[in-house]
């Protein structure tokens, strides 16, 4: 049996095929083929060179980010707590001042004025604060609870039945609902201005953003609409049309905080005028709102300042806001002649496959597949198959 295997083993390494061309003359079979070849044709041409522009080298974009916000809001003390009559301006609610390719707004805030160094009682909110005795809080001396705002000292406040902490006091009220409607909501009049720079290195090309003005009174002047054939170039965005053109309302956004995203898209083609090289804008949500659970976007910072007795006090602030994160993508293209021919060679080769596939139907489909198979495969013995030395 093995020294079977072993021969037929041998006698294939021995053998040719060579193509044989057979001429059938069928209609559904002329028609399946010419419709085959017709669909790879135009998928080559149609899709592969054309549409993505199969016959362009590209090169990925270099690109570099700066903004600016813009906006000055008058918050009344009298409907926030905790907060006395304040200006705000952009030094107040942008936080941090810069980022790398994005920017945040508060839009809404809860205060805990005047805090200071000491031991008070731990919030009533914080789980694992609650106590009866000492004796509650004594096994976790110089420890945090999770969700605590200090460390424990042991000792229970028979006041508030909660543990005392050393921290800043008072503690922040964990029971204070946010403001509504939200605190900033003017916010939504505020404006950024985007300023991008691009490269293309292969092709030594820069542009950037600032596109339809011609002076800078022009460009502290325009406003971003996509509908004007102008000043959808304008670099210049106001926040609530932002989160408009995504599809949301700013007040509900801007009372619990979100992320949005606006992408700058640099689609060149050089073939064409570098004058139409020119940036697109698309605007959408990044978080969603969908769920209850941990929804929006916060964050705690404080502002620190001595009072007459020298004594560090501090006004901490859990600012909600939206973070608006800028993302820039892009490529260039010019006519190349390798990528071209590079997809006209993989195109004559799913040619084959218009072959392969009527073979299918000739071979194994059709009532007179074994007339077409004797026509198709033809053994061919010459005088020195492996065979005939077999025999000898």
């Amino acid at each position: 049996m093995a020294q079977n295997v072993f021969r037929s083993a041998i006698s294939i390494f021995f053998e040719y095929d060579t193509p044989k061309i057979v001429h059938i003359k069928s209609k559904k079979v002329g028609v399946i083929n010419r419709f085959l070849q017709l669909v790879i044709i135009g998928y080559i041409i149609g899709f592969a060179i054309i549409f993505k522009k199969g016959y362009q080298k590209f090169d990925t974009i270099q690109s570099a980010v700066t903004t600016k916000v813009k906006g000055v809001a008058f918050l009344n003390g009298s409907e926030v707590p905790n907060l006395e009559d304040s200006l705000w301006d952009v030094a107040d609610y942008v936080v941090p001042p810069q980022e790398n390719n994005a920017f945040f707004v508060i839009t809404n805030l809860i205060v805990t004025p005047n805090q200071t160094q000491g031991i008070c009682p731990e919030d009533k909110g914080v789980q694992g604060a609650s106590c009866t005795s000492d004796a509650t809080c004594a096994p976790m001396i110089g420890k945090s609870l999770p969700s605590g705002n200090g460390v424990l000292t042991g000792t229970c406040n028979t006041t508030t039945n909660t543990c005392d902490i050393r921290a800043w006091c008072p503690v922040e009220n964990g029971d204070l609902k946010v403001p509504n409607p939200p605190v900033l909501l003017q916010s939504k009049d505020f404006t950024v201005f985007i300023k991008n720079n691009i490269e293309f290195p292969y092709y030594k090309i820069k542009r950037r953003n600032i596109l339809g003005v011609q002076t800078d009174d022009e460009l502290k002047t325009c406003r971003f609409d996509p509908f004007d054939p102008v000043k959808k170039f304008c670099p210049i965005f106001i926040l609530g049309d932002v989160v408009r053109f995504a599809g949301e309302d700013y007040k509900n956004m801007s009372g619990s905080g979100g992320v949005m995203q606006i992408i700058i898209d640099w689609d060149c083609n050089l073939d064409k005028s570098l004058e139409d090289c020119v940036p697109e804008y698309t605007f959408r949500r990044l978080d969603s709102a969908d769920f209850s659970l941990s929804q929006g976007f916060n964050f705690r910072y404080a502002k620190f300042y001595r009072d007459p007795d020298g004594r560090e006090v501090r006004t901490l602030y859990k600012a909600f806001g939206i973070k608006y994160i800028v993302t820039v993508i892009g490529q260039a293209g010019k006519f190349n002649v390798v990528p071209l021919l590079l997809n006209i060679g993989s195109g004559l080769g799913l040619l084959a496959v218009a072959t392969i596939l009527c073979d299918l139907v000739v071979l194994y489909v059709l009532k007179a597949k074994d007339v077409y198979r004797e026509k198709k495969y033809l053994n061919v013995v010459g005088d020195d198959a492996y065979k005939a030395m077999e025999n000898e």
